[in-house]
């Protein structure tokens, strides 16, 4: 089984990462910290679903939550990793 996550020391690094130095983690984020971008990006998802529900079902809404129908396309049209 490729454990694409893994730490083994004989896995390549990525171009220009800086070298850790023996008993130091190499990567770059916490645990928590992924965790806490995981939810994030689900929640922007969620948001933008509900954006894009909204606009279907009751355009008039977007006024009222103060965003132009623009406004609303180009926020439901992001990818979840874009804030």
């Amino acid at each position: 089984m490729n454990d694409t996550l893994g730490s083994a020391p004989h896995q390549a690094a990525w171009p220009g990462a800086p070298v850790a130095p023996a008993g130091v983690s190499r990567r770059p984020h916490s645990l928590a910290t992924l965790r806490s971008m995981i939810a994030t990006w689900r929640e922007r998802t969620r948001v933008r679903k509900a954006l894009a529900q909204m606009s279907r079902a009751n355009p008039h809404l977007i006024d009222d939550i103060g965003l132009t129908r623009r406004q609303a396309e180009a926020e439901i049209a992001k990818p979840f990793w874009q804030d």
